[in-house]
């Protein structure tokens, strides 16, 4: 796979930066040519430029948090929310779900992260301007009419058109920054070093490529993937991120997902059209089913244990207290209390009264879901 200096930053090992930090003037909001969300993003570049250039502050710091931004300079957090993501697009910071927002080092390094709906929204008005093929110095209509043609928020599209206004594309002939007046000034988009093909519709789908091109430069029909963990480390992402990727190419059909140590294995390489899946893997059941079996196996055990010990209007015991008595998690219970209201055998009731009660005895003896799980080794045995 092609190696990418991606990092992945831990927020514990990142110093941020404290508001009595902050060296610079605050900025003039009151008698303002700009929205204030530019004026502050402005105000931020200069102030990090020049601490980074006197050593005051160090690359890959996290700035204070956007609350205790908005309460220094008196405006809203959405406000500060727009600047940092204005200040993004110059490259001195980069946001990261659940870390903060990293002040970029000089070195030649990326954080992986979710492309922001601005980034849309600047790609789907760069398409609009081409296919309506304006003219330079032609007038668009009104931010909030471009909002409604592109699918974005008026403010998501006003951000949008104040980026392309910075880079040069647009000019605004009044000097706030109202919903009209945006002029076509320049068709030079290249300008904007702003590719189209990272404008992928979000990070997962990011991710399920890398993995697919991991799948077909490392592994083969019938291999397992390495752990979530490890693939976290590889690609640079949350686990979360992997998990939520791979669910993508299972549904694909390229990986299959099994419970236990059988794992995550490869069913069909990424770029082959072929239907290749072998028959040891075609005999095993889906995650999905194999799920399935285990929450119908629980709700069953309920099912028995109300009959034998509690009569209707009975109070159940807590799904804490099923969950250390059953050995299982309190969420394999909580579905499983789930599914069996909906049978119409148990309710719910809030408040200290409340609980889990029996409305219905359940009748025992159903056929449970029919599973199979083959150990690899059955496999030859199998194809004979």
């Amino acid at each position: 796979m092609t190696q990418h200096n991606f990092i992945l930053p831990q927020k514990s090992e990142l110093n941020q930066i404290n508001i009595s930090d902050i060296s610079v003037e605050l900025p003039d909001l009151k008698n303002v040519t700009e929205s204030k969300a530019v004026v502050i993003a402005k105000w931020l570049m200069d102030w990090l430029k020049t601490d980074l250039k006197s050593g005051k502050i160090k690359p890959n710091c996290l700035l204070p948090s956007k609350a205790a931004l908005a309460y220094y300079l008196g405006v809203s957090i959405g406000t500060v929310q727009n600047a940092v993501r204005y200040a993004e697009d110059s490259g001195c910071v980069c946001s990261k779900q659940c870390i903060g927002t990293i002040v970029v080092s000089e070195q030649d390094f990326t954080v992986r992260k979710l492309t922001s709906k601005r980034e849309k929204a600047i790609k789907n008005i760069k398409d609009f301007i081409i296919e309506k093929n304006f003219k330079i110095g032609q007038n668009l209509p009104s931010s909030r009419n471009i909002s409604s043609i592109i699918g974005c928020s008026a403010n998501t599209t006003r951000l949008a058109l104040e980026f392309l206004s910075n880079a040069g594309i647009l000019e605004h002939k009044f000097k706030s920054s109202k919903d009209a007046g945006w002029v076509l000034k320049s068709l030079d988009f290249k300008k904007m070093n702003f590719e189209d093909e990272v404008l992928q519709e979000t990070l997962v789908a990011k991710v399920e490529n890398d993995l697919k091109n991991y799948i077909n430069e490392n592994l083969k029909l019938g291999d397992k993937l390495p752990a979530h963990a490890e693939l976290s480390s590889i690609l640079k992402v949350s686990i979360k991120t992997v998990h939520d990727a791979l669910k993508l190419l299972i549904d694909e059909g390229i990986l299959l997902a099994r419970r236990g140590r059988y794992g995550t294995t490869v069913i069909k390489m990424p770029y082959c059209n072929e239907n290749s899946e072998s028959r040891e893997t075609s005999i095993f059941a889906s995650a999905q089913d194999t799920a399935f079996y285990y929450y119908e196996k629980t709700q069953n055990h309920i099912k028995k244990m109300i009959c034998e010990n509690y009569e209707i209007g009975s109070k159940l015991p807590s799904i804490m207290e099923l969950s250390k008595e059953m050995d299982l998690s309190p969420n394999t219970i909580r579905k499983a209390f789930q599914n069996l209201a909906k049978e119409g055998y148990l309710a719910f009731s809030r408040g200290r009264y409340g609980g889990t009660f029996v409305i219905d005895i359940p009748e025992t003896g159903e056929e449970t879901f029919k599973w199979l799980a083959v150990n690899p080794q059955y496999a030859e045995i199998y194809k004979n």
